[in-house]
């Protein structure tokens, strides 16, 4: 009795702590399905993050145009195939989500992705990758083009898809490249967002206007954080980027382009090319050497040479130093004085020719780039004076035109030998647009503008332009006596007669040239590097004299020529300017032949194509085996030179590999991105070797053309001594 009295208190202990124990479980399910946080955790939180996900929508980062509206950069789609592997995306057998026919899926893959390589097995490899949701069928399947990607989805596969991506292109390749800079894209490795950072020139300038805010999408997600199939998303669309517009004339960029190719035949350390309009200060175009390639980054100095290549001018800043002692009233130019040497602080400075010119006018001085006159119109200015013209000029400090990373070189001088060696552009130190800035007061009745790159900027969520550069004066500095003595020395300078004047190597007849040569010598770690080759030489310019309308600045160093034909050069490229802006002045010149407007050949024959530019003097490239022309580069009504490259894209699908040994960079571009060609570009200059054999039919799909660039030895050596102005 004992016993079983003791069992039943046994039971019913057990019975009320299992009562206990099921009213404390329904007391905590009450707790939590009528609490928002239990113990510290937002329930309602956690139950939204672990059903949905947000994903960041990258703004489409802005374009930038030339002045005419021309794509220079661009974001640009690609796409990654992907296959998805894991059958529980599929919810409905009629129609599959994910890889069924594995056999059949690699063999279509194959003959799209790999039209020349058997990848059949590696691709199937891939989709039999044991316990995966998904696989990337790269490396062919990656960075693929809307052209392909439209081809896959034609054969409508199941669980094949593919993951949108985007880059930054740059039709023109190296095509004012300093100016226009770069953007690189960064990936973040936990998001796999991506976003693009302005790293050089406009784009990084700009950057912030470019690329825009990025928006959002929150959807539900499946158990290994994948979108589910049909289901609805929440979108915050994203704000795109403003549009930028430059001032830059496509048209005259390819002209500068041109002289710099001719020049590096040279081999000079560097080169710089600059236009600018000389009304309002606008930059038309900026050519550099060496330059890089934006989409593949080849870039070897990340210093923009139009205004971070500091050096000492030479003799183009006599234009200054003798103007500045013109506004004070100490110039007489028919007053007289004895050339070859002078001594200031027992430095004896001699005239570029040493032995002098005999006793000769200020005037003439000029004209032959004579140091000992600039150094007695400094002496008479003294110190203060001179370095308070050349500091309202400009220089010494930034123009703060909307380009990055601009240096201010360096115009201080102390001691007498110091400012007659500044009279002259030694022992000072500029930039180039620091030079062009200083030159609009030639052009503008002594008043310097503010240069400029930026034309507009446009929001394109809205159409409104929100920023409009122009003209900006900064200040009046010469009178309109001194801004005219100065035009009718440059115009002596240039156009003179006398067989010793400076510039006669930039004197065209196509139009009416001004300026001032400059050649002076440079330091390196152990003083003034000695030769005649090892010089900058320079020139600085205006035209036409009646009526300016462009300035133009050109520096070299080191470059193995002879004054005459750096003079080639620069005037071929002023003759191309004058002749498409209708500024030519010859009437019946041979050379006016060298320049041809491209006519409208669209949808003409290839006979009729051919015949008419043979007739022009130009031998058409033609690509592909149609009989119609569908597109031409350069387009029509360009104005292009007889010896640059002309591309016939005509209506046949068969395009074979031409020649390009010897080609510029820029022609392998040009004839690349008319078929829609991928490209690889190692060194600069000019094409030595291609990967695709000359004669091979292309395949634009499955093709990448790797070319090897190189400088080309020039024919023809330095033809005569070069004076140190």
């Amino acid at each position: 009795m004992r016993f079983k009295s003791y069992t039943i208190r046994i039971n019913i202990l057990l019975i009320i702590g299992v009562a206990l124990l099921f009213c404390a479980f329904i007391v905590k399910v009450g707790y939590v399905a009528l609490s928002d946080n239990v113990e510290g955790t937002d329930l309602e939180l956690l139950a939204s993050t672990r059903s949905t996900a947000t994903k960041k929508i990258t703004a489409k980062r802005g374009t930038i145009y030339d002045n005419s509206g021309e794509v220079l950069a661009q974001n640009t789609n690609s796409y990654t195939v992907i296959a998805y592997l894991s059958s529980s995306r599929t919810t409905d057998e009629s129609n599959p989500k994910h890889v069924v026919d594995k056999e059949t899926t690699a063999k279509a893959l194959d003959e799209i992705l790999y039209p020349d390589q058997d990848k059949y097995q590696y691709i199937l490899n891939l989709l039999n990758t044991e316990g995966a949701y998904q696989v990337e069928l790269g490396p062919g399947g990656k960075a693929i083009s809307e052209a392909t990607k439209e081809k896959i989805k034609a054969l409508n596969l199941p669980g094949i898809d593919f993951v949108q991506s985007s880059k930054r292109y740059y039709p023109y390749g190296d095509f004012a490249s300093y100016i226009i800079g770069y953007a690189k894209k960064y990936i973040d490795e936990e998001t796999n967002d991506e976003s693009f950072v302005g790293e050089l020139g406009i784009e990084q300038y700009c950057d912030r206007y470019l690329k825009g805010t990025d928006g959002s999408i929150t959807y539900q997600k499946d158990a290994y954080g994948y979108q589910m199939a049909d289901t609805l998303s929440y979108i915050e669309e994203a704000k795109d980027g403003y549009d930028i517009y430059l001032t830059l004339d496509k048209q005259v960029q390819m002209f500068l382009d041109d002289a710099i190719d001719r020049l590096d035949e040279y081999e000079p350390s560097w080169t710089i090319i600059a236009v600018a309009d000389a009304d309002t200060g606008a930059i038309i175009g900026s050519a550099t050497s060496p330059s890089f390639n934006p989409n593949t980054l080849d870039i070897e100095d990340y210093n923009n040479p139009l205004l971070s290549y500091t050096y000492e001018p030479g003799s183009t800043m006599k234009i200054f130093s003798f103007m500045s002692a013109m506004e004070e009233g100490l110039y007489d130019g028919s007053s007289t004085y004895l050339s070859g040497k002078i001594t200031v602080d027992e430095y004896e400075i001699s005239d570029w020719y040493k032995y002098g010119w005999g006793t000769i006018t200020y005037d003439v001085g000029f004209t032959y780039s004579s140091n000992v006159a600039a150094v007695n119109l400094a002496q008479r200015l003294g110190k203060a004076k001179l370095y308070d013209y050349y500091s309202k000029l400009g220089f010494g400090s930034k123009t703060d035109i909307e380009l990055a990373n601009e240096y201010v070189g360096d115009i201080d001088f102390e001691y007498a030998s110091e400012v007659a060696s500044a009279s002259y552009g030694q022992g000072v130190t500029v930039t180039p647009i620091q030079m062009i800035q200083a030159l609009t007061t030639i052009t503008n009745d002594g008043t310097l503008l503010k240069p400029y790159i930026i034309s507009k900027i446009v929001d394109t969520n809205t159409g409104k332009t929100v920023y409009e550069g122009g003209r900006k004066e900064i200040r009046k500095i010469y009178s309109s006596d001194t801004i005219n003595k100065m035009i009718e020395l440059l115009d002596a300078t240039v156009n003179g007669t006398d067989s010793t004047i400076t510039g006669k190597w930039y004197h065209t007849d196509a139009v009416r040239v001004i300026g001032k040569t400059g050649t002076a010598n440079y330091t390196n770690q152990y003083g003034y590097v000695e030769g005649d080759r090892y010089v900058i030489r320079s020139f600085a310019g205006v035209f036409p004299k009646e009526d300016p309308e462009y300035i133009i600045y050109f520096a070299t160093k080191d470059v193995n020529a002879s004054n005459k034909q750096i003079g080639e050069v620069i005037t071929d490229l002023i003759e191309s300017v004058a002749k498409y802006k209708n500024l030519d002045e010859r009437e019946n010149d041979k050379d006016e032949t060298k320049i041809v407007t491209i006519p409208n050949l669209l949808s003409k024959s290839i006979q009729y194509a051919n015949s008419t530019l043979t007739s022009l003097g130009i031998n058409p490239i033609i690509i592909g085996d149609g009989g119609t022309v569908v597109e031409t580069y350069p387009e029509k009504d360009t104005v292009t030179s007889i010896n640059s490259k002309l591309f016939i894209l005509t209506n046949g699908s068969n395009i074979t590999m031409p020649d390009m040994t010897n080609w510029s960079s820029k022609d392998l571009i040009a004839f690349c991105n008319l078929i829609g060609l991928k490209y690889n570009l190692s060194g600069y200059g000019y094409v030595s070797s291609t990967s695709i054999a000359t004669g091979t039919t292309i395949d634009v799909d499955s093709m990448t053309l790797d070319a090897t660039l190189v400088n080309i030895e020039p024919e023809t050596l330095v033809d005569e001594v070069v004076s140190n102005e």
